[in-house]
């Protein structure tokens, strides 16, 4: 990779940037990330900079989405007073994606003014992956490099989970997600309609498609609570599909989703790691991790190349 490039992580996902930083043949930047006694965040460079090309790896998620966010802000500030060359956020999880748009009176759109931030702290680009919704990339008025688990779900899928299979989107929203798969798959394609009284509760399902004798494999790109994808699993197991598996970008698992889980009749919960989320695997079995630190890594790589990263999923799709 040579010597002017240097790879930053702060405190959000530790493991994750030890095994990108690997893949790369790289050693984590020295790096002293963490609070003053009255709660401020301390960040504090300890080597030189300057005219490198530096990537900070942070995900700004839960459970400390705000102090994630605080960290990659100051990270970004000292590196740009510290005289590097080029400042890339690589940020797997991207926090607030979910508020993209004023659904209701008085809302704010958090989305865009999180991107306000990471460019005011001096960052030229951003590389995420699986943004909640695409149009984030037009928030901001720098290059966002918006990657893709797809092609390791269906490494996954045709590696792990034998059988017919039909994909299921559990909502209107992701259906193109979910067509995208079924297609590389070959497989047919059902769709979850539900209505929602209020976030986080859905009042009733209906399923469009045929599930009958078939393996349900539910696509997203989040899992929060878990209540859709356990009242989704129940409602296809219902129709006569055989075994249900969740695959999801974004594992959030907040509160009692674990609860949820465990007690659901879902086969699996497959989850990539761009959340940390091994005290939550070990108390559910159900969960299954996919490593993306590849993907991630190798996309750093080419872009400090200067080579295309479109090309990185249109080689790996249909293997």
């Amino acid at each position: 990779m040579g010597d002017r490039i240097k790879i930053l992580a702060g405190n959000s996902h530790r493991d994750l940037a030890n095994e990108i930083a690997q893949d790369l043949n790289l050693q984590l930047g020295k790096a002293q990330v963490g609070k003053f006694s009255n709660g401020e965040t301390s960040v504090m460079i300890s080597e030189s900079i300057r005219d490198m090309d530096v990537y900070i790896i942070q995900s700004t998620c839960n459970p400390n989405v705000n102090d994630n966010l605080m960290e990659l802000l100051i990270m970004a500030d000292a590196v740009r007073r510290a005289s590097a060359y080029r400042i890339t956020a690589v940020i797997p999880c991207f926090g607030y994606a979910r508020q993209d748009k004023k659904d209701k009176s008085r809302a704010p759109i958090t989305g865009k003014l999180v991107a306000n931030l990471i460019e005011c702290a001096g960052i030229d680009r951003v590389i995420t992956m699986d943004l909640h919704a695409s149009q984030i990339q037009g928030f901001f008025n720098i290059p966002v490099d918006n990657l893709y688990a797809e092609p390791q779900i269906i490494k996954y899928i045709r590696k792990c989970i034998p059988g017919e299979k039909v994909i299921v989107s559990p909502d209107a929203g992701g259906v193109k997600r979910a067509k995208s798969i079924s297609d590389k798959m070959d497989s047919d394609l059902a769709i979850i309609h539900k209505e929602r009284k209020k976030a986080n509760e859905v009042s009733s399902m209906i399923l469009v498609g045929d599930v009958k004798d078939k393996v349900a494999l539910i696509v997203d790109d989040m899992a929060d609570t878990c209540g859709t994808l356990a009242s989704a699993s129940d409602l296809l197991f219902a129709k006569g599909a055989t075994k249900v598996y969740a695959l999801v970008t974004h594992g959030v698992l907040s509160g009692d989703a674990i609860k949820k889980l465990n007690e659901s009749s879902l086969t699996e919960l497959i989850i990539t790691n761009t959340i940390p989320h091994a005290d939550k695997a070990a108390s559910c079995p159900k969960i299954k991790t996919i490593n993306i630190a590849h993907t991630l890594a190798e996309a750093i790589r080419r872009t400090h190349h200067g080579e295309s990263i479109s090309s990185l999923f249109a080689d790996n799709s249909s293997k």
